[in-house]
């Protein structure tokens, strides 16, 4: 393991907190990770991490040895950025974080043409529902819809998603359709939560241009996208969600959406990177890759 290489596997191991997702992360065996680190601390003649039986933390002097490391790293980014055939052809691995609707609908039907366009690139994507940590988990970018909440992530604006709201037929003639917003407040609803965040019982829509949140009754709440759509498949109640979601299902007939004549706010889609990553020329290729996608998929 060359220099740079462990200097990059030492800060994985600083933000991550533990060798083992470090190394995970990097694509190496943790034991060639263990003795790149004690390599390193004797070539540097300084202890750099403690290790307890649960966690892996700096010394003072790691700390600081992290801090000159962050930046010569991102110094090194910098300067093959701006190498053409470096910016033009990145070379090594790319890992992503996404939902899987946005993977399966959007971006794996296209992925042989980001191979074709960057060969040299390796490419690890994750997807769930859960928001993962970027730096703990050394992901260099990620798809999320929303405002960014997270300061220390740099985003960049990808796609306004249309919504609907919709229930199954059978939900519907046993509970009525709702023709007036007003009337949401007498339906059942299908919970959605996810992470810490509190359950989702709310459809919005957008009155007199502004958001208005009806709240409705439910009795199920799930935090898996496939689980929220199959709940409503069965008839547990109405669901919103981004439209490109559930095409399929409204096309044969499976779910049936309800208020459409009345607008709904659009889901802002965003890929968000870390602050440091931000010059890394496999993130950016993949980024403006990504934005192509989503501008045909969902024109302004």
């Amino acid at each position: 393991m060359d220099r740079f290489d462990a200097l990059t596997l030492f800060t994985r191991i600083v933000e991550t907190g533990s060798f083992t997702r470090a190394a995970n992360g990097l694509g190496i065996p943790r034991a060639s990770a263990t003795l790149a680190i004690q390599q390193l601390e004797a070539r540097l003649g300084a202890r750099l991490l403690a290790r307890t039986t649960r966690q892996v933390h700096p010394t003072p002097e790691g700390a600081a040895f992290y801090e000159r490391c962050v930046q010569l790293l991102a110094d090194l980014e910098e300067a093959e950025a701006a190498l053409g055939p470096v910016a033009a052809s990145p070379a090594g691995t790319l890992r992503v974080e996404m939902h899987g609707v946005h993977a399966r609908y959007i971006v794996l039907p296209h992925i042989q043409a980001f191979r074709a366009r960057y060969p040299k690139l390796d490419v690890v994507l994750t997807s769930g529902d859960r928001r993962v940590d970027l730096v703990g988990e050394g992901i260099d970018c990620a798809l999320r819809a929303g405002e960014p909440a997270d300061s220390s992530l740099i985003g960049r604006r990808l796609a306004e998603l249309p919504q609907a709201i919709c229930a199954s037929p059978a939900y519907l003639d046993r509970a009525g359709r709702p023709r007036h917003p007003e009337e949401l407040v007498q339906h059942q609803v299908v919970r959605f939560f996810s992470g810490s965040n509190a359950a989702d019982d709310t459809l919005d829509l957008l009155i007199d241009g502004r958001i208005q949140g009806f709240a409705a009754g439910g009795w199920l709440t799930v935090n898996d996208a496939g689980s929220y759509v199959e709940a409503a498949r069965q008839g547990c109640g109405l669901i919103q969600l981004p439209r490109f979601h559930i095409e399929e299902q409204l096309a044969q007939g499976v779910l049936e959406e309800v208020l459409g004549e009345w607008e709904k706010p659009r889901l802002t889609l965003w890929a968000v990177y870390p602050q440091r990553r931000q010059l890394a020329a496999r993130v950016r290729v993949f980024i403006d890759w990504v934005s192509e996608l989503y501008a045909v998929r969902f024109p302004v």
